[in-house]
């Protein structure tokens, strides 16, 4: 570029960060400067609305949105789960209305895009419900209908409601392996803690908190409610430049809580 252009040393320094600030190159050391894989955001629309499933509930089970990913020329998958039984943290009791400690279900799973990583999703259940005759929720394999299905059906537990709370954090060395992120420093993920509720003696209790980890470039958050005309997000927006009026980075790096009945 100096021979090139003219340009003076610290003027590409300079370009070079800004381009990294982007995303759009990736440095390693010892090796040189990289053009980074551009990936495709995914657009996911949060509405107040519900949807009835087969089985007499609002609400499907653990491969719900998937339909909307197809229907945007995706292809999704998800690995088979992997299982274990593991001491509620601080978080998960909390949102589960558990005792810190308990002893929980976790099912995680690798999902896919097109065949490429995109999120990582666990979700935790009460190892009361394996007592009560829920075996399969410990079974490393797939739940036909999902895991809110399976448990109406073994259980007559049924899904009233769920809050979804979302935050940007730094992904852990795990989460960056996976999903290809090529700074652990740099980069953002972006965390959707999703407790579902169900109608328990007259009250509304949780019963499952699932947990999806995904690069925050990866997707766009679209909030509805009511009568709103269908659109389209600005090209710049999709790309993962702030939205207008919002002067965060990326325009996605303050909580939100979402919540849907």
């Amino acid at each position: 570029m100096r021979v090139g252009y003219g340009a003076a040393r610290n003027t590409i320094r300079e370009a070079v960060k800004l381009l990294v600030s982007r995303g759009l190159v990736e440095t390693r050391p010892g090796l040189g400067t990289f053009v980074t894989r551009q990936v495709e955001p995914l657009i996911t629309v949060l509405a107040a609305v519900s949807l009835p499933t087969e089985h007499g509930s609002t609400f499907s089970g653990d491969d719900e949105g998937l339909g909307g990913i197809a229907a945007q020329g995706r292809t999704p998958s998800t690995s088979a789960p992997q299982v274990n039984v593991q001491p509620a943290t601080d978080d998960i009791a909390e949102r589960l209305g558990v005792p810190v400690g308990a002893q929980v279900v976790g099912r995680r799973q690798e999902c896919y895009i097109d065949g490429k990583p995109w999120s990582l999703r666990t979700s935790y259940y009460p190892f009361e419900f394996v007592a009560r005759g829920a075996t399969d929720l410990v079974r490393a394999e797939r739940l036909p209908g999902g895991a809110a299905s399976y448990l109406e059906r073994s259980l007559r537990l049924v899904q009233v409601g769920y809050q979804d709370d979302v935050l940007v954090r730094a992904p852990t060395i795990d989460e960056a392996r996976f999903l290809e992120l090529p700074d652990v420093g740099r980069s953002s993920v972006l965390t959707i803690a999703r407790t579902c509720y169900q109608s328990a003696e007259h009250q509304i209790a949780p019963f499952k908190v699932r947990v999806t980890v995904l690069p925050a470039e990866r997707i766009v958050l679209k909030f509805k409610s009511g009568a709103v005309p269908e659109d389209t997000l600005p090209e710049e927006s999709v790309r993962g430049d702030s939205l207008p009026g919002d002067h965060s980075p990326g325009g996605l790096t303050r909580s939100t809580s979402v919540r849907q009945a």
